[in-house]
């Protein structure tokens, strides 16, 4: 009989300790790399805050949750990267927090792989624009049709972006922890919903203003990303920030 109950006790260990084990592994530590299918062109596997990004020759979709990789105090207080925050924001604004809270969504960010001119350009919506290599997605100049961000420049937080109802987390100007910490000034930020990247404002080693920009708020030159050249937005740090009167190309489209 003891034999036999040591057998069992024996088994149920064994099996608790695989469980344990299977949990462990399933649990990540770290965030896992995007997925990416091998029709991606390199340059796409920048954004680094996908979940996945794939690439039929003509359009590449890119998927993320939207949920930003630098602390907030826009995060719900139980979560590691929630930060409080008071001080000065962007514009000397004093710092006000809206009634929003980051949320986990479902982009899907489907661009032209290869962008063009648009013959007839449109304006942006609001919404998404683009998304931003951290998955985050960029907005316009605007708090709502025709309205200036003024008034909502006081609940951006200390990296520069705020939560939408909804839980939507966005950037309408200057994204402080890529720009400050993950890369630089003068880094590829993003894409925006026509296929073209979103520079920092920086180009070599001086700022950019709004003044060598066109009235879409980019130019077309060589870059460290695109050796023979290209047309590319700038972000900088007066209104209209990242777009200006449109997308220069044909934009594709976003879902959430």
């Amino acid at each position: 009989m003891n034999t036999k109950n040591n057998f069992f006790t024996l088994l149920a260990l064994i099996i608790l300790g695989f469980a344990c084990k299977k949990a462990a592994i399933s649990t990540p530590s770290t965030p896992s790399t995007p997925s990416t299918s091998s029709a991606v062109p390199d340059v796409y596997k920048k954004i680094y805050g996908a979940t996945s990004i794939t690439a039929d020759g003509t359009f590449v979709t890119i998927k993320s949750t939207g949920t930003p990789d630098h602390k907030s105090a826009y995060y719900a207080t139980t979560n590691p990267l929630y930060e409080a925050f008071s001080g000065a924001t962007f514009g000397g604004k004093i710092f006000v927090k809206n009634p929003n809270s980051i949320n986990t969504l479902s982009y899907t960010f489907k661009i032209p792989i290869n962008p063009a001119e648009a013959s007839i350009k449109k304006p942006t919506p609001l919404g998404p624009i683009g998304v931003t290599v951290n998955g985050v997605p960029f907005f316009n100049q605007y708090a709502g049709p025709n309205q200036p961000l003024t008034g909502e420049m006081a609940s951006f937080d200390q990296s520069w972006g705020h939560p939408a109802p909804g839980g939507m987390y966005h950037y309408h100007v200057e994204p402080l922890y890529l720009t400050q910490t993950k890369l630089n000034k003068s880094s590829l930020l993003g894409f925006l919903l026509d296929g073209f990247p979103v520079y920092g404002p920086e180009e070599n080693g001086a700022k950019v203003s709004n003044t060598s920009l066109d009235a879409y708020h980019g130019h077309k030159h060589a870059t460290a990303d695109y050796p023979a050249g290209i047309y590319h937005y700038h972000i900088t740090d007066a209104d209209p920030y990242i777009n200006g009167n449109g997308f220069f190309g044909t934009a594709g489209t976003v879902s959430n």
